[in-house]
């Protein structure tokens, strides 16, 4: 592999720094909040991690900086390249940020089910959004596989975030170190969907060394397969689901089955309904996965046998979620 000589690897971190002085180094350090109308009467306070407060609206900023920061200082990405991942809409607004911020271009391959909003997010940053079929992972037009071509064919730099281990390490050395540092080191359990599996890794291999006897526990949509492979190691029948940006038919390579401790299964309607208490109870303005995963979390809480608060994350904002007819139908 290409490696830098020194010198310019202490420039390249140099220029790092300069660029991490603008909007970039308000990415992390989010707060974490008491649920206290949503979590009332539970043996443990359930306390929700607010990813819908950075810069780009998402946890996936996290993982874009350290991505592409990563790529920089490996020399693998070069001044005037373009980027192109495949995203459910998250990890694109992310990348766009960074993006604008080193003048890179942008592609993001999206599957159809994800929300207008999103797609028009993304374009709006000056993304170039490609759409695909809704396509198994075993298909060409899947829109992992098609990224990949994309980056193979075009000479493009594929950021890859299911597989790219800068995306499991951003997770491990900042979402859940402020974890430890918010709560003083009282973690019972941390809960959380599985996208590319990054935060439920990072975050539970950062937990679990220094606190042994923290759950580490999946958040899954009802139709996805990861709940039944975290329990069997047998991945579970595919079936559809209206939540965006977790689960899926396929384990990612970013998602680490020995960190896990178990699974719950959570539909679309208690999901949705959920973000609808957050958002009207909480004053959280959150969207679907933040519902799935505050549901997984008061269960985990009800059971009585955690020392220490259960700990979660809301992914994103609902602001790219207003075209979707379950929050459309709040106003009617």
């Amino acid at each position: 592999m290409f490696e830098r000589p020194r010198g310019v690897l202490e420039a390249v971190r140099k220029d790092v720094e300069v660029e991490r002085s603008g909007i970039l180094q308000h990415i992390g350090h989010t707060p974490l909040v008491a649920l206290g109308r949503v979590g009332k009467g539970l043996a443990v306070p359930v306390l929700a991690k607010c990813e819908h407060l950075n810069p780009g609206g998402s946890i996936k900023d996290r993982i874009a900086v350290a991505i592409v920061e990563d790529a920089e200082l490996r020399g693998v990405l070069r001044p005037g390249m373009t980027l192109v991942e495949a995203t459910a809409g998250n990890t694109g607004v992310g990348l766009a940020l960074v993006a604008a911020a080193r003048g890179y271009g942008l592609v993001c391959v999206m599957p159809e089910k994800m929300s207008l909003d999103k797609r028009v997010a993304l374009a709006s940053l000056g993304a170039q959004v490609v759409i695909t079929p809704n396509a198994p992972p075993s298909s060409p037009e899947n829109f992992r596989n098609v990224a990949q071509r994309m980056a193979e064919e075009r000479g493009w730099f594929l950021t890859d975030q299911f597989k790219n281990p800068a995306n499991v390490r951003a997770h491990h050395e900042t979402t859940g170190a402020e974890i430890l540092e918010q709560t003083g080191g009282e973690v019972g359990a941390f809960v959380c969907g599985a996208g590319t599996g990054g935060t439920l890794t990072g975050v539970g291999q950062r937990l679990k060394r220094t606190l042994p006897h923290v759950r580490v526990v999946l958040a899954d949509p009802l139709g996805s397969g990861l709940a039944d492979w975290v329990e069997t190691g047998v991945l579970g029948a595919d079936a559809a689901y209206a939540v965006e940006g977790i689960g899926g038919s396929e384990a990612p390579e970013n998602l680490h089955r020995d960190v896990l401790d178990g699974a719950e299964r959570v539909s679309d309607a208690e999901s949705f309904a959920m973000v609808k208490r957050l958002v009207h109870e909480e004053g959280l303005l959150v969207g679907g996965s933040s519902g799935t995963n505050v549901v997984a979390a008061l269960r985990v809480a009800a059971r009585r046998d955690l020392r220490g608060p259960v700990v979660t994350v809301l992914p994103d904002s609902w602001d790219r979620y207003r075209a979707q007819p379950w929050l459309r139908a709040w106003a009617q």
